[in-house]
């Protein structure tokens, strides 16, 4: 008797969200099977790569980051170059000279910054803040009045600025708004809830659940993404059916095996090449997980996992 093999797919589907305007616009999510199980059913929008570039440069990174952007004067020279590779799907600015505790740069300052960006690229532009919760609310409303009409993401609105955020970037200004939990499916389902209670439609709302650098307790993000994909597509869930995107850059090099030079640990061999692994792992990590973006830094971790995702759909 022939093998007859079972097909798992369900009635239930992620959000497909739309990021960007014209040719080079992008969906995330869409999908009703498990990531990457294509013998199941089509997947017919693929995992995107973000390239992160940053407002205050990476003067202090290792040489393939320095030197691949070694020849711009400004940011937006920096988010033109990135935008031209062919493995980048969008482009992730990230505006930490408006960190308080840090450059404290003006919000009319860094609205000028993510402009010029916008207008140097023809792909989707998400947008990241500073990590101080109350300069973000003001910033994110600030950059999404600049950005009207070009469907930007903005990273992320949490629960302690959600509010503001969310009616500035998705009610008034009609774009998407980043929901940031904290490896919490109890917590993401809740962010989304009061998000959406707020009059935001779910199809406009992206996760980020949150992130580790692989072998850093990533074993509690794996679990997170598989429950959340479980109670969307398993469940219905339409609390939790929104796509998912990881910044992976900013964990990734900031742990002791990224950033320990050679001189220091010379038996771990060269530092550039142990940031770029950490790097290619946790987005990979993250991709088979459930995520339907990651964002990375270094041009050759984009460029593999631009690969993979191409080689397993």
């Amino acid at each position: 008797m022939p093998f007859k093999k079972p097909v798992q797919k369900f009635s239930a589907a992620i959000n497909a969200v739309e990021l960007g305007v014209g040719e080079n616009k992008i969906v995330l999510g869409g999908q009703n099977v498990m990531p990457f199980y294509t013998f199941d059913n089509e997947i017919a929008n693929p995992p995107k790569v973000g390239a992160e570039i940053s407002d205050m440069g990476f003067e202090d990174q290792v040489q393939g980051i320095t030197g691949f952007y070694a020849d711009c004067a400004s940011v937006a020279d920096m988010a033109k170059k990135a935008a031209a590779l062919d493995s980048v799907d969008f482009i992730c600015l990230r505006l930490e000279s408006a960190d308080p505790n840090g450059k404290n740069a003006p919000v009319a300052d860094c609205v000028h910054t993510a402009k010029a960006v916008s207008d140097a690229i023809d792909k989707p532009l998400v947008i990241i803040g500073c990590k101080n919760d109350e300069k973000d609310a003001v910033l994110f409303e600030k950059v999404a009045e600049a950005l009207q009409g070009k469907n930007a993401l903005y990273l992320s609105a949490k629960e302690e600025n959600y509010k503001s955020i969310a009616a500035a970037v998705g009610l008034a200004y009609r774009q998407k708004v980043g929901a940031e939990s904290s490896v919490d499916i109890n917590l993401a389902k809740q962010l989304n809830v009061l998000i959406s209670q707020i009059g935001v439609d779910g199809k406009s709302i992206v996760m980020n659940l949150g992130s580790a650098a692989a072998g850093y307790g990533f074993e509690y993000v794996v679990s997170t993404m598989d429950r959340v994909g479980a109670a969307a597509l398993s469940q219905n869930d339409t609390m939790l059916q929104m796509p998912v995107i990881t910044p992976v850059s900013t964990e990734s090099w900031s742990v002791k095996e990224s950033i320990a030079t050679q001189e220091d640990m010379p038996h771990w061999g060269s530092q550039e090449q142990r940031g770029v692994s950490m790097e290619i792992v946790t987005a990979a990590a993250d991709l088979a997980s459930g995520s339907s973006a990651v964002i990375l830094r270094h041009p050759a971790s984009i460029e593999t996992i631009s690969k993979l995702i191409k080689e397993l759909i």
